[in-house]
């Protein structure tokens, strides 16, 4: 794959991401690989908002590989983060789970009939699995392995010799109060809804108690809980002793040897950036306001002997009527729902084409019929050299990595198109076949093979999205008394449709006769374009297309009429129409 573009005036977001994070890790690391960072808390489905942490660092990553340069783009799964409540509509979980809450994420059962040994690897596989579907190249490091291994045991002794330190940086944003939102638009009840983020941000940073501040959190020995309270610790012997609120237990251990427990979330976070050398790592909204934790992180991080990192405050990503997402609700679409009504180069795409801190919005509904006639265009555009060249760079970020391109579709057949042959047959492949292979006569279509997966995206989103009363059923018999009291006008329209059947049976010959009936029957011709005709000549369009509806689905709308007509097939259209 080819360098997407070079910083100029011209160039996109991620190339001048690329370019910044060079430069920065030549500064810190010259000549080692360079280290990008996302994290991501398996807390539940993880959703589509949360991608977007994952896709801003992979674009950035994939363009330094594209450069020739060595890259390592870390995904650090967050699971031994809290168990903070139960996330609502989760197939297979119900209030029972609350007794989990404050345990690990690894340590909290799957939800019922899961194949996966807990809670955070239930929700990790669908997520590693839409990564491997969309390119993305990571090295996965698992937080509880870290921590449970004793990875981190020098950085959390070195936390607790300079606890004082932390709690002074601390101090200066626990009496301050946050600055109050301002609401930029009308929200949706399902907006209202929705949180911020994971949590993560608003966790508790280890605020000094009666025995002092202490930046570390202990999971209870006796019930599993970090529902615990630190009261001493001695920096010579590293004793730590604590008590839990939830079950009374209470224990001394030594923390040079002590492994079930964690770093207080605005501690651990800098400290990671730290062990990792990490030069570049985006942040969500509920991260990077005043006193929250890549702010505070950035003033922690040097008593690790590390830099903050660089990277973009990256704005929500909405789902149709929904701006933000919440990873701990259930019910929010996610990037395996997303890819299973899209293919993984349109989602790439929406991810590339707005710059990070621009919000957009991911449709399941009619919306999508329009994303994918525009990337269409823009498909057609890039190939006949007349796209602008961030268009040219976000298309080929999206259709692949510098270690190739992802697999496609041989026929990229109108995605609405495919839909309203889905709709119409109803998951009958033959008759699918059938109306796809006569959409273009001159060049039919050999085997359904040819049109997948988009075609199966597509079939996917009408079962799944489109509502009952929504989908097209054509009509067994004609209706008779609806063509007997048809007018002489629309009799000769129908009239008019009917004789030119024969000659006219393709997607574009049949586009014509649709618009062309009309036109005649008003005295134009029927190639008359817009601008030669009277308006009233739209109106009698409408009109005219809403007859056939009603004489075909019963209906006054339904799919692309050129479609429906195919779909339906000409014998039976004749018989529908009266013939």
């Amino acid at each position: 794959m080819p360098i997407v573009a070079q910083s100029t005036e011209t160039t996109d977001w991620v190339s001048r991401f690329a370019d910044e994070v060079i430069e920065e890790s030549e500064r810190r690391a010259p000549g080692k690989p360079v280290v990008v960072a996302s994290g991501l808390s398996p807390s539940g489905p993880i959703h589509l908002g949360n991608l977007r942490e994952v896709m801003t660092p992979h674009l950035v990553a994939d363009e330094i590989r594209r450069r020739g340069r060595e890259v390592r783009h870390l995904i650090s799964w967050d699971d031994y983060d809290r168990y903070r409540k139960v996330p609502a509509g989760v197939p297979g979980v119900d209030e029972s789970w609350a007794e989990h809450i404050g345990k690990p994420l690894t340590s909290v059962p799957a939800p019922k009939g899961s194949s996966y040994p807990n809670w955070a690897e239930h929700f990790k596989a669908a997520m590693v699995e839409a990564l491997a579907q969309l390119g993305v190249e990571f090295d996965g490091i698992s937080q509880t392995e870290q921590y449970t291994s004793g990875a981190y045991r020098e950085q959390i002794l070195h936390a607790m010799r300079h606890r004082h330190d932390i709690d002074a940086i601390l101090a200066q944003y626990r009496t301050k109060k946050a600055p109050k939102k301002q609401q930029q638009k009308a929200v949706d009840e399902a907006e209202l809804e929705a949180e911020e983020g994971s949590g993560a941000a608003s966790e508790d940073d280890g605020s000094s108690g009666s025995a002092g501040y202490f930046p570390y959190k202990p999971y209870c020995g006796g019930c599993g809980k970090d529902l615990t309270t630190v009261t001493s610790y001695d920096d010579d012997t590293t004793e730590l002793s604590y008590t839990c609120t939830a079950c009374g237990f209470a224990e001394t251990v030594r923390l040079s040897e002590f492994d079930r427990g964690k770093l207080v979330w605005k501690v651990d976070w800098p400290m990671r950036w730290a062990y990792e050398g990490v030069i570049f790592e985006p942040s969500g909204v509920d991260h990077s306001s005043p006193g929250s934790s890549f702010q505070v992180g950035g003033q922690i991080v040097p008593i690790f002997g590390g830099e903050q990192p660089i990277g973009p405050m990256y704005a929500f990503v909405g789902i149709s009527g929904m701006a933000k997402m919440s990873s701990s609700r259930g019910g929010v679409p996610t990037p395996s729902d997303a890819l299973k009504i899209m293919e993984p180069q349109l989602l790439r795409w929406l991810y590339a084409r707005r710059k990070p801190n621009q919000s957009f919005k991911i449709a399941f509904d009619q919306e999508i019929q329009r994303l994918y006639d525009e990337w269409d265009k823009l498909a057609a555009k890039v190939a006949d050299g007349s796209a602008l060249p961030a268009d040219v760079a976000a298309y080929t970020r999206a259709v692949g990595t510098a270690a190739g391109e992802l697999p496609k579709t041989p026929r990229p057949l109108p995605y609405r198109t495919l839909a309203s042959v889905a709709d119409i047959t109803a998951g009958h492949a033959d008759q699918a076949l059938r109306i796809l292979s006569e959409l273009d006569p001159e060049q039919p279509l050999a085997s359904l093979d040819e049109a997948r997966p988009r075609y199966d995206r597509a079939e996917a989103w009408i079962n799944t999205y489109v509502p009952a009363d929504q989908r097209t059923i054509v009509r067994e018999e004609p209706d008779a008394e609806l063509l007997k009291s048809l007018d002489e006008a629309s009799r000769q329209s129908v009239r008019l449709l009917l004789d030119g059947l024969a000659d006219h049976w393709s997607l574009d010959g049949l586009t014509h006769l649709v618009y062309g009936v009309p036109k005649v029957q008003a005295g134009f011709s029927a190639d008359a374009t817009p601008k030669e005709l009277p308006p009233e000549i739209k109106t009698a369009q409408r009109t005219f297309f809403a007859l056939l509806y009603h004489l075909l689905v019963g209906r006054d709308t339904g799919p692309r009429l050129p479609t429906l007509l195919l779909a339906v097939g000409q014998e039976r259209v004749r018989t529908l129409l009266g013939e």
